[in-house]
């Protein structure tokens, strides 16, 4: 039991870092089937199309569903284009909101297509065959071959032996994508520790306040999701027994829609005001009716979890 619960200590604090591991692993298997089983290279004058496609498409869909799994891309959406809202926002600086948001959103969705991109060139097969049918790459080996070159870099995908035949100047297609992909590789690794140890840098926090602030988060959010069944379960049950009764319903407080508006905003941090949620700094200002509650601050990326936090809990 001790070993077990140990397993799950690291697995909880290192939880961030698994996930990603595990969705690039996922990837990197997926990427493994469609290039052994789906991806057959036509080695003719289609073959630029057809590799980009396999190449960049699934890339691209998995750039999708990341910016679709990720909750602060739904906790930034929801509510914020109402139609009496609409004329009264500032485009300026609801783009700026956006995009402050939208960079570290855009960061992790990046995780899974990087990943496939990186594998696949290490594969080669993808870029073998959309290289094979680009016409720079025809220019560069075919020069002054003639027609037969090129129909011969054509089949290179399907036979590799043909690329002794046409020329040994340059690194054979599948040496390229693989050299490619470690230098994506690198770069990626290397953007990655450079924001990494910017974000920590420009954290408004302490360390040990920062590891305590995600404890706080965490628990807050276990005990509001405990409270919201609850509640929810007990005005099910007044309205149900009201229905099937033909009584009166008993009185039953519920936060109203402006309640819920306050705690739904997007965290910012003040150094003014130290609060660690929107709902902390929502019931120190008198339910949200002080005017300490309309002032902004910053909302550093370091501090992301906060806002992740509750919309994981809430099933968005």
């Amino acid at each position: 039991m001790d070993k077990l619960r140990g397993a799950l200590d690291f697995c909880i604090r290192h939880q961030t870092v698994l996930g990603y591991s595990i969705v690039s692993l996922l990837t990197a298997a997926s990427e493994h089937i469609f290039s052994s089983v789906v991806f057959k290279c036509p080695c003719n004058s289609e073959n630029m199309l057809y590799g980009s496609v396999f190449l960049i498409v699934p890339a691209f869909i998995l750039l999708l569903l990341g910016y679709m799994v990720n909750p602060r891309t739904w906790r930034l959406l929801t509510g914020s284009c109402p139609s009496e809202k609409c004329c009264n926002c500032s485009p300026r600086g609801t783009c700026a909101r956006y995009c402050q948001v939208l960079v570290p959103v855009t960061a992790r969705a990046l995780v899974a297509p990087l990943t496939w991109i990186a594998v696949a060139l290490l594969r080669a097969n993808f870029y073998a065959c959309a290289a094979s049918g680009n016409r720079l790459i025809k220019d560069l080996i075919c020069k002054d071959q003639g027609q037969e070159c090129q129909n011969l870099l054509f089949k290179i995908p399907c036979d590799e032996k043909l690329s002794t035949k046409i020329s040994s100047e340059f690194l054979s297609l599948e040496a390229q994508s693989q050299l490619i992909g470690w230098f994506l590789i690198a770069s990626i690794l290397t953007v990655a520790l450079i924001s990494t140890c910017v974000s920590h840098c420009c954290s408004p926090v302490s360390y040990l306040q920062l590891k305590f602030w995600k404890i706080y988060a965490k628990k807050e959010q276990e005990l509001f999701e405990i409270k919201a069944k609850e509640h929810a379960t007990k005005l099910a049950e007044i309205n149900t027994n009201s229905f099937f009764e033909a009584t009166d319903p008993t009185p039953f407080q519920t936060p109203s829609n402006e309640d819920w508006q306050k705690i739904s905003f997007l965290y910012t941090f003040s150094s003014q005001e130290q609060y660690y949620s929107m709902i902390h700094k929502y019931v120190n200002t008198n339910r949200g009716n002080s005017a300490k509650f309309e002032e902004g601050g910053q909302n550093p990326t370091v501090l992301g979890f906060v806002d992740e936090a509750h919309a994981i809990e809430s099933g968005f």
